[in-house]
């Protein structure tokens, strides 16, 4: 590369770093404010969560259809769309009088945080060669772990000091400052493809998620009943349906040829269980130090800084380690260390020193550092051309499918121990445990965490047997291209 295109790349860099913080921003903002919004908006705890499940069930859904609409309609385009989409979510979450307004209002949110994250990857790779991408994954990730410090932060001082409706008003001059850099850096690539999109798959899967999610929440805040059990049957009945319909698809919504290619299909399965494991973690731990440990949200929050900027200082090094060595060994190493951080909270008591929280804050880091920018290299790596925005789409899918499937598994494994409705309260902040629930609360914790490092182990195993890729023809389809 030239040292005009070098540049010009960087700066590209920079602003997809830009978008990935603001979207990272919202995944952890919004939780310091829950009590709050809970008590202005007259939400009630069974409700309250789907402020923050809604945009993450959003992006879930549209990242790969989205992903689709930037091979047809233009990356750069999609990806510009996002932050307008975005902004405008933004105002109507600020401008919300009531938990269906915000909740609706997530959701747009979502749509255009869907189009950001799932077009910055393949924007990336198309502005950085193969044998630099996992650099430039790196430093993606800077922009990840920066925006989760960011939203701890500004959502424990804006919810303190100002409206909580602040949380969301900030994205408007700093989404309007990433959208104008986006258009005066980033240029078009001009390879097009010709696209169905598949109405019925994403109408399935919405169900199916949907339904499952439903059903979890309200096991773990009412009990089980007949309503729980329905809806778990219409969400297997939705699921199989997709599986289904994917199957018949000329253009599925995801791409089964590319599950053909070994690299691809085990990066997307260790992405699965890393985000079913390691993000339930976050809520179970949030949920010992404010229940357990009596700590404010803020206070809560700010333990776990460390280990979010370690992460971000960590991801570069990932990156580099994934071009010069490939991605099986940083990847299934830094899954390795997560577990490792995990073991550490297992082992936590009702009077643990504080400072074994910012140790196991900052091993979790670590090997986040090491496995996000190995494998989203590897699936980019994987991808064809032409195929990028859907790889990149459903490298988020299955990622935002386990993020948010442990919200629920982590509510519904806490609320075990405890009496039922009060594990949404500790999550939210807005009760303690007494006493007498201490030890049964941690008892569960234990058992929860030890879920998770299972989750991680599995996440282990595809990322270790992934392989190095060859070159691989399907039948019907192009030669789609793989790392070297």
């Amino acid at each position: 590369m030239s040292s005009s295109t070098t540049d010009r790349a960087n700066l590209a860099l920079t602003v997809i770093v830009i978008g990935v913080l603001i979207t990272a921003v919202d995944s952890t903002i919004v939780v310091l404010a829950l009590p709050t919004m809970m008590r202005h908006l007259h939400a009630g705890l069974g409700t309250v969560v789907w402020i923050v499940m809604a945009y993450l069930l959003t992006m879930t859904l549209l990242t790969t259809q989205v992903g689709r609409l930037g091979d047809v309609l233009g990356r750069v385009r999609m990806y510009e769309a996002g932050f307008i989409i975005f902004i405008f979510g933004s105002i109507l979450c600020g401008i919300s009088t009531g938990w269906v307004d915000l909740v609706l209002a997530r959701v747009v949110q979502g749509i255009g945080g869907a189009l950001v994250g799932a077009n910055s990857g393949a924007v990336i790779a198309d502005v950085f060669p193969p044998e630099t991408r996992g650099r430039a994954y790196g430093y993606n990730s800077i922009g990840w772990n920066l925006g989760a410090i960011l939203g701890i932060l500004l959502g424990g001082f804006i919810t303190t000091f100002f409206s909580w409706r602040w949380i969301f008003f900030i994205n408007v001059p700093i989404g309007g400052v990433a959208f104008g850099l986006a258009l005066y850096v980033l240029r078009e690539n001009k390879v097009r493809q010709r696209h169905h999109f598949d109405a019925g798959g994403l109408i399935s899967l919405a169900i199916g998620l949907c339904s499952i999610l439903l059903a979890m929440t309200n096991l773990a805040s009412h009990g089980w009943s007949a309503t729980i059990l329905w809806l778990a049957i219409i969400g297997m009945l939705g699921l199989a349906s997709f599986a289904l319909i994917e199957s018949r698809q000329a253009e599925p919504l995801l791409r089964l040829a590319l599950f053909q290619i070994r690299v691809i299909s085990f990066s997307l399965l260790a992405a699965f269980f890393q985000g079913l494991g390691g993000f339930a973690v976050l809520f179970l731990i949030m949920m010992y130090l404010q229940g357990v440990r009596g700590l404010t949200p803020l206070d809560a929050s700010l333990l776990l800084v460390p280990g979010y900027l370690v992460g971000g200082i960590a991801g570069p090094f990932g990156g580099r380690l994934a071009d010069r060595f490939g991605s099986v060994l940083p990847a299934t190493i830094g899954l390795g260390i997560q577990a490792v951080a995990i073991l550490v909270y297992a082992q936590v008591g009702i009077a643990t020193p504080l400072y074994v929280i910012i140790i196991a804050s900052i091993l979790n880091g670590i090997g986040s550092g090491g496995f996000f920018p190995a494998n989203n290299s590897a699936v980019m790596k994987g991808a064809p051309p032409g195929e990028y925005g859907i790889a990149s789409g459903m490298l988020r899918t299955f990622a935002n499918v386990g993020m948010v499937m442990s919200f629920a598994v982590a509510l519904v494994m806490a609320s075990t121990r405890i009496p039922r409705g009060l594990a949404f309260a500790i999550f939210v902040g807005s009760t303690h445990l007494h006493a007498a629930q201490l030890n049964a609360f941690v008892s569960g914790l234990h058992v929860a965490l030890y879920i998770c490092i299972g989750s991680l182990l599995l996440a282990g195993i595809g990322s270790s047997v992934r392989g190095s890729t060859t070159p691989t023809a399907l039948p019907n389809q192009r030669s789609l291209s793989t790392e070297p």
